[in-house]
């Protein structure tokens, strides 16, 4: 099973890897982080197949994605 890592603290919600991915395994919880911002967190954990799209497409590099 697959692991998605973020750095909160790098994390805009910006949503880009919420929209990459395709199993719909991150989203928004409403928690912020020190900068105000309601950082992503994996959802649906058990669904992540992996493909490290998140990762791919994140602007700031805030996810690491371990198999």
């Amino acid at each position: 099973m697959a692991e998605v890592v973020i750095a909160q603290d790098y994390c805009k919600s910006c949503g880009y890897c919420i929209k990459a991915c395709p199993k719909n395994v991150l989203g928004t919880t409403g928690k912020l982080n020190r900068f105000d911002y309601a950082y992503v967190e994996p959802v649906r954990m058990d669904d992540c197949i992996g493909c490290a799209m998140c990762a791919m497409v994140c602007p700031d590099a805030a996810i690491e994605v371990y198999k």
